[in-house]
């Protein structure tokens, strides 16, 4: 045992090497005249009876209950010997009436759809003749007017092309050369040729075409002050239109005389529609003038469908435009879309479509499924 006195607080602090504490000082009286928390300081709490005043009819909004508080009792509180008290839960009405019930969701608000369109996809008898039309220009009409034949013709359906776009690239695509022609589709609408004379085969087995040529670029004003003009497509075609299965047209990216040829003699209108803003702007229009034709040229025909093309899974955008058209026109829009692909690009050098040229192609797989729900309503 140590027999040394103890050591005073500040001499054990310096022994364990801490520093030591500075001396308490008395604490100064709080002057209430001059201190601005003396106004709240509680000077005379409430008394019990008021407590239980304010209590009981906090409990009753509590339990919903116009009864006094005491006689409430808290379902399955647990006494203590720890088992849970045989009083029986009373209904969750009876507990908290005054508690507001949830209003059920209110359904959604149905897909507006615009004028002229339908809401379901309908059947349609063969033949079906089907303008493929967009006013703006580069957004895959003719490459679809060509695959979208080619994998038709691939399920052993036989199928027209007809090339209405002075370009000619429905025409250079399916490898035919537009400067070796006997006739072209202007000698079909200008000459009043018979459309089966014009018509040639292509390497693609059931896939036929009416070429373009150059002249085409001067029938928009030539058609100008010829008779009954805007009917001169359908009155031939109606002549053919027995011997094929589907007949597309490739229209002009624009809204002149050809493309209401196109529309006058079209049963139906499929639209492409790239995957970009810019692409939206003219729909609007194009609607309008499908509607127009509908009104005084062309009682049948209707906005069938439209197709996603140039679809980019990578991007947000791709992905809002998409979103946005399938909200706006409901089931028109086909279900499958058409990526970006390269392959789709190289084909028409070749002269051939992605179903010959890259077969196993994310493309061609692309356009026989696109094939496939186009037919699925024809009867």
């Amino acid at each position: 045992m140590n027999d040394e006195e103890p050591r005073s607080g500040n001499e054990q602090s310096s022994a364990r090497g801490d520093l030591p504490r500075p001396p308490e000082r008395p604490i100064a009286p709080i002057d209430e005249e001059e201190s601005p928390l003396a106004e709240t300081v509680v000077t005379n709490p409430l008394p019990r009876s008021d407590l239980d005043d304010l209590a009981g009819p906090l409990s009753q909004t509590l339990s919903g209950s116009n009864e006094p508080a005491s006689d409430f009792t808290a379902p399955n509180s647990v006494r203590a010997e720890g088992r849970l008290d045989e009083t029986p839960t009373p209904p969750i009405a009876e507990v908290s009436p005054a508690l507001p019930v949830a209003a059920p969701a209110a359904p959604a608000a149905s897909t507006v759809v615009p004028e002229g369109i339908p809401d379901l996809p309908k059947s349609r008898p063969l033949p079906r003749i089907i303008a493929l039309a967009n006013q703006k220009g580069g957004v895959g009409k003719t490459t679809t007017t060509i695959n979208l034949g080619a994998a038709l013709a691939e399920d052993d359906h036989r199928t027209l092309v007809i090339d209405l776009d002075p370009q000619g690239n429905a025409t250079t695509g399916l490898g035919i050369n537009s400067r070796e022609l006997d006739a072209s589709i202007y000698d079909v609408l200008l000459n009043e040729v018979p459309l089966e004379d014009c018509i040639e085969s292509t390497s693609v087995r059931n896939l036929f075409i009416a070429p373009a040529s150059l002249d085409l670029a001067g029938a928009e004003i030539e058609l100008v002050p010829a008779f009954s003009r805007e009917m001169r497509l359908r009155n031939a075609i109606n002549r053919v239109k027995d011997d094929y299965e589907y007949i597309l047209i490739d229209c002009p990216p624009s809204l002149g005389l050809l493309t209401v040829n196109a529309l006058a003699a079209a049963d139906e209108v499929m639209v492409p529609i790239q995957c970009e803003y810019y692409a939206l702007e003219g729909l609007g229009q194009l609607i309008r003038n499908i509607n127009l034709v509908q009104r005084n040229l062309n009682t049948a025909l209707e906005l069938s469908s439209i197709v996603l093309v140039m679809y980019d899974g990578r991007t947000k955008l791709a992905e809002q435009v998409s979103a946005e058209v399938r909200e706006h026109f409901g089931s028109v829009v086909c279900r499958n879309v058409i990526p970006r692909n390269i392959r789709l690009s190289e084909a028409p050098s070749y002269g051939q479509p992605i179903t010959t040229f890259d077969p196993s192609s994310r493309g061609a797989v692309a356009y026989r499924e696109l094939a496939r729900e186009v037919h699925r309503v024809s009867t």
